[in-house]
């Protein structure tokens, strides 16, 4: 019984001290251990997207390019594949599979001297401790801190909150982190459209995604996907049948289909500078936003053509200016040509030097050997270029243009029939001669009803300058402030027929100052005319008329109240638009004179929801009280509440839209006619020709185009708002608008339409040509075939007092 007792007494010692030294280890390796509780609440760093307006991808930001997709979104398959994989028994271990451990160690006894690396039995638990709170060390004391982790975490966390974080932060080659991510990178689809072949090949990446490169180490890619598909045949989760035929599929990389991706990078770089200011750097690349932006593909991709065309257009009128660099020798021509950088802004033409010329054409030679001819048909644009902006006269033949060793820049010319460059030759494919523009400019195209900007570029290349003119260049508008100053005289009494003198004008400045003597761009004078006219035809004398007999004040007034400028100045040359603002305000103020007269707010984004598809911003925010709960089988459409503010007199502003019909009609802009759509706008040229505009409308569509230099200088003889930016305008405007589809400009109530002659602005006789419908006010309608509706101040060639010695400058006359 003493031996009994003995052995008693020390086997239950030794469990105490057993308990003491497993209570001591734990200690000791619990120190310090990370805290497995923030797992709980751990958001992981999740991509940024920008959605266009249809739903297609615009741009991604991340630290790490990642996915989330909540675990009850994931495919079944996907997930069995990863189980199957890395963790066959994930759903009956506590944390640590014993089994596993015991396979690994006899795996390791038999591998021993052989020099392989020790193989792991770690579970998916163990590999989230890992990768979440832990390092890569190989060591026993890791793995014992692994394992205590792995207990703690599930006791924390269930199955598939365990499951979602693996599949999210595990990183699986191309720079795809977590499987939605991964799904894109290597066959361009979203995880419910992954085959088993698909999900199995992913499935077994985690341990080295490197070592299973689908495009360079195919067959190890390839056995790799066998070994994962046998592991779902053994645990069940597919059939013989279904593994074997996943076996037989060819393992084939697909990048994103690229019409599932629309390039803007303006755009996407303004809404990118829009999120960081409201949302800060972490939740930009971190935060897994989802941002639906205004973008419509379609206009944007006719934005970036008719801008970047009509740049094209100006400056090939302005001569050639020379090649980008010109070859030493021709020794190794490819070698030498290959060593010269291309230009940023050059996107996809080609650099080619010039190997043979003659009279006739310019044989050119490529990096790779490869030939083309410049026929004298594509050089006869490239006048030489003088300071100034002009040009001599035009080349006579191709060695006028070009000498050999010249590096220049070439584009294929589209259905062009191959030249030879000799007789006997082969015909080699036809190229232009190219250069990048000089000039540079800007295009926004807004819903003005909502202020959605629908499209917008700013500037030719934004590989070459990110700098965006459509919101960042601070330029002159000049006469296409022109709208708002007589808009202002109607709502002072004046109709569009009052008669207004366009006759010399001086402006006294005040004590000590020269007398202002402003003109008009053309230079002539056309006497009294109808205030029609002087927004038609741009008349600066007629508009300084009428500033003066309405004060600068009141214009003041109308151009801050719809966003041109902040705070204009009291200057007669401010209100003839020597002021600064931006083709974005300007348009956006372009469309709140086609909407009637109702604020807008120009948006680049829609909607902006969060990792979990919470919405956290929305631009539209009004509620619609008869959407909800509709059957909307034979409902007639619900209608949303205006709660837009009203900021003009709907009458005055529907005049000043039927008088810019008429610079489009009849005016500075009449080569729009044309397009036999319903358009009306202003053209704008500012002091020497520095800058140029033009912004206009359909009833539905509002569009500015802006072309200047960036060190602002004058475009040249002729080049005004009339011959630069309006011919981009009608581009975008012939592709982008069915003629069918636009409906006429909506009249507001309070407005009566009279027949007149727009040149007398007295009543039209029946079957007068050229006669036009005007709008008036009840009560101010010509009453007379002889008279006209009133005079305003026809005070020809005197001096007016400019008050307070204000002093004038001329900028923005023109």
């Amino acid at each position: 019984m003493r031996f009994v007792g003995w052995v008693f007494s020390s086997l239950a010692l030794l469990a105490i001290v057993g308990a003491v030294a497993a209570f001591g280890l734990m200690q000791y390796f619990s120190r310090d251990l990370p805290d497995y509780a923030q797992l709980a609440d751990y958001e992981p760093p999740i991509t940024t997207r920008l959605h266009a307006a249809d739903g297609r991808l615009m741009e991604e930001y991340a630290v790490e390019n990642r996915i989330f997709v909540p675990i009850g979104a994931i495919p079944d398959h996907v997930i069995q594949a990863f189980v199957s994989a890395e963790d066959q028994h994930f759903n009956d271990h506590p944390g640590v599979d014993v089994v596993g451990i015991a396979r690994a160690a006899v795996t390791n006894l038999r591998n021993l001297g052989t020099g392989q690396r020790p193989v792991g039995a770690s579970t998916i638990t163990q590999q989230v401790a890992k990768n979440f709170l832990l390092t890569n060390e190989v060591s026993i004391t890791r793995k014992a801190r692994e394992s205590l982790l792995e207990l703690r975490i599930e006791e924390t966390m269930s199955t598939d909150e365990i499951l979602e974080l693996y599949l999210t932060q595990i990183y699986l080659g191309r720079g795809a982190y977590g499987v939605a991510a991964a799904s894109l990178a290597y066959f361009g689809k979203p995880l419910a459209d992954l085959t088993v072949a698909e999900a199995a090949y992913i499935a077994g990446l985690p341990k080295a995604p490197n070592n299973y490169n689908p495009v360079t180490r195919t067959e190890a890619a390839l056995a790799r996907r066998a070994y994962v598909l046998g592991r779902m045949r053994e645990d069940g989760a597919i059939t013989a049948e279904t593994a074997a035929e996943a076996g037989e599929a060819p393992l084939e990389v697909v990048g994103r289909d690229p019409a599932e991706v629309v390039e803007a990078d303006y755009f996407a770089e303004e809404v990118r500078r829009e999120l960081q200011d409201i949302y800060g750097d972490e939740q930009l690349y971190e935060g897994g936003l989802s941002v639906r932006t205004t973008m419509d593909p379609g206009m944007q991709a006719i934005v970036d053509r008719v801008l970047r065309e009509g740049l094209l257009d100006y400056d090939r009128r302005h001569g050639w200016r020379g090649p980008v660099a010109t070859l030493e020798s021709f020794d190794d021509w490819p070698g030498r040509l290959a060593a010269i950088e291309k230009p940023d802004d050059a996107g996809d033409w080609r650099m080619a030097a010039v190997l043979d010329v003659d009279a006739e054409r310019a044989l050119i030679g490529f990096v790779d050997k490869s030939r083309g001819v410049i026929p004298m048909s594509e050089l006869d644009w490239a006048r030489p270029w003088r300071e100034e902006q002009r040009v001599g006269g035009a080349p006579d033949s191709a060695d006028d243009v070009l000498t050999l060793g010249d590096v220049v820049l070439v584009e294929p010319v589209r259905g062009a029939v191959p030249v030879a460059p000799a007789e006997g030759e082969e015909p080699q494919p036809v190229y232009a001669l190219r250069q990048v523009p000089d000039i540079e400019g800007a295009m926004v195209v807004m819903d003005p009803h909502t202020g959605r900007v629908l499209a917008m570029r700013g500037g030719w290349s934004f590989a070459e300058s990110e700098f965006n003119r459509a919101t960042q260049a601070l330029r002159q508008p000049g006469s296409a402030i022109k709208p708002f100053v007589y808009m202002t005289a109607l709502d002072h009494g004046y109709t569009p027929s009052t008669i207004i003198l366009d006759s010399p004008v001086a402006v006294d400045q005040g004590e000590g100052l020269e007398l202002w003597r402003p003109k008009n761009y053309s230079g002539d004078t056309l006497g009294p005319v109808p205030m029609r006219v002087g927004i038609e035809k741009s008349r600066n004398l007629m508009t300084v008329r009428i500033l003066l007999e309405i004060g600068l004040e009141p214009v003041k007034q109308t151009t801050e109240t719809f966003g041109v400028y902040d705070d204009m100045d009291l200057l007669y040359s401010m209100a003839l638009g020597a002021g600064e603002t931006t083709p974005l305000r300007l348009t956006a103020a372009y469309g709140k004179l086609v909407n009637g007269g109702r604020a807008i707010f120009p948006t680049f984004i829609d909607r902006i929801q969060n990792r979990r598809g919470e919405t956290i911003f929305r631009h539209d925010d009004r509620t619609c009280q008869e959407c909800a709960g509709v059957d909307w089988s034979g409902q007639a459409t619900p209608v949303l509440p205006d709660d837009r503010e009203r900021i003009a007199d709907p009458v005055s502003v529907y005049q000043t839209v039927s008088m810019m019909r008429g610079v489009v009609q009849r005016g500075t802009a009449a080569r729009l006619a044309r397009l036999g759509i319903p358009l009306a706008g202003k053209t704008g040229t500012t002091n020497d020709g520095k800058d140029s505009w033009f912004v206009g409308f359909t009833p539905d569509l509002v569009a500015g185009v802006f072309v200047g230099f960036d060190q602002p200088r004058t475009l040249g003889p002729r080049e005004t708002g009339s011959s630069v930016a309006a011919p981009i305008f009608g581009a975008f405007m012939e592709q982008a608008v069915d003629p069918a589809q636009v409906p006429p400009f909506r009249i507001p109530p309070g407005v009566s339409l009279v027949r007149i002659d727009p040149a007398t602005g007295a009543l039209a006789p029946p079957g007068t040509p050229g006669g036009i419908w005007e709008a008036y006010r009840p009560g101010t309608e010509p009453t007379s075939t002889t008279s006209v509706a009133g005079t305003g101040p026809e005070r020809g060639g005197e001096s007016f007092g400019g008050g307070s010695g204000e002093t004038q400058g001329t900028g923005g006359l023109y």
